[in-house]
């Protein structure tokens, strides 16, 4: 099931995204002009190309507790946070955005993935008192550069917890402070999808342009924020993605796929990791999601340069930054070399600015045990 194309995609220069992002707008008609009003913190983006599932019944929060990475059990009232939906290999197989607004959680995921998930949920009920619905083609979301929690009496609103470490979730790139994602304030506000346009224009009347998703994912590569329609494989694991910041509770309960989080978390090296890459943009030549990466280096016989090494998961040209992308690579690939992206033409340079470390090891992976005493554990031969 796909989300309806927005009613929006009919103002004037309306171009259509496409891929995950099909049925919104990717931009209309001045896409540097919309990055930056969004990078001031006044314009509106429609993500109604989102998807909506909505859990009730008082059971609810201690159910999705206990099959889901994320400690939801207390999760108070109009207070955000995220989930992974996790293989029992560890493999991320959902990603939503979650906030309960007292008498029911919502979650905010992939329009192409929430039917999915609302089916595994409710394969998952059991006896429990909890209703599940995908509600995705009564409600929409908005996008808006605001840094705050939906308030009593206001609509239900989601704000992006990225990049802040959450209680019980580690990190593997920089501190939050320093973290190139700490300034960018973002929050879905869920509307009745009848409302969309009503909900947009309030906006615009109050000075905010609306603007597409070029602008809001740029502003997320920018960030190093993963995205599950973009970052997401069927052998992800979080680690890689730097994704136990705020989507994965190391000291909760048990909870499917959790013995590959701890294995990975205190034994470290992850076997890919997350890189930002900036892309040469001097012969205007941009690759597309799922080109692959390469090592630098001489062009062998066959024309190619260098070995494989990952593919881009996504990409954008930045009104400040040029072209840069989001690439997922093999860990053992040097931290220190520069790579190419293959691409109709030929392939583009690209700098790599590193995510997740080569060392694969979080900020609070535990230390080495203290040595054995002397015999003990050895084979008598030894």
């Amino acid at each position: 099931m796909t989300t309806p194309a927005s009613p929006l995609l009919a103002r004037h220069g309306a171009v259509a995204g496409s891929g995950v992002d099909a049925g919104v707008a990717f931009h209309y008609g001045d896409p540097t002009a919309e990055q930056r009003a969004l990078a001031r913190g006044g314009a509106v983006v429609d993500q109604s190309q989102l998807g909506v599932v909505r859990v009730a019944g008082p059971d609810r929060l201690t159910w999705l507790n206990s099959i889901t990475s994320q400690e939801l059990a207390t999760l108070a009232p109009r207070t955000s946070t995220e989930l992974l939906v996790l293989s029992p290999q560890g493999h991320i197989e959902h990603a939503a955005g979650v906030v309960d607004d007292g008498e029911a959680t919502w979650l905010l995921t992939e329009g192409a993935a929430a039917q999915e998930l609302a089916a595994w949920l409710d394969r998952m009920r059991f006896m429990l008192r909890v209703e599940v619905a995908d509600v995705t083609a009564d409600w929409a979301a908005i996008g808006e550069p605001v840094d705050a929690e939906g308030a009593e009496g206001e609509p239900v609103t989601w704000r992006d917890p990225w990049p802040r470490t959450a209680p019980g979730g580690t990190r593997y790139g920089p501190d939050d402070a320093s973290h190139p994602g700490a300034d960018r304030a973002w929050r879905l506000v869920l509307v009745p999808r009848a409302d969309l346009v009503q909900a947009v224009a309030v906006r615009e009347s109050a000075g905010w342009p609306l603007v597409g998703t070029w602008a809001s994912e740029a502003a997320r590569i920018e960030a190093w924020r993963p995205r599950a329609g973009r970052e997401v494989d069927h052998r992800t694991i979080p680690h890689e993605l730097d994704w136990l910041r705020t989507a994965v509770h190391l000291h909760k309960g048990c909870y499917r796929g959790q013995e590959t989080v701890a294995r990975v978390h205190n034994l470290g090296r992850p076997p890919r990791r997350l890189v930002m890459l900036h892309l040469d943009g001097s012969g205007h030549l941009l690759p597309e999601p799922g080109a692959q990466v390469r090592e630098f280096g001489e062009l062998a016989s066959g024309g190619e340069v260098g070995r494989i090494v990952g593919q881009v998961t996504s990409l954008a040209r930045h009104h400040e930054l040029g072209p840069v992308a989001l690439a997922v690579v093999k860990r053992s690939t040097p931290t220190d070399i520069e790579l190419v992206v293959d691409c109709d033409g030929g392939a583009v340079a690209a700098g790599q600015e590193v995510i997740v470390p080569g060392e694969g090891v979080s900020a609070d992976r535990p230390g080495p045990r203290g040595p054995v005493a002397h015999g003990l554990g050895q084979h008598p031969s030894l």
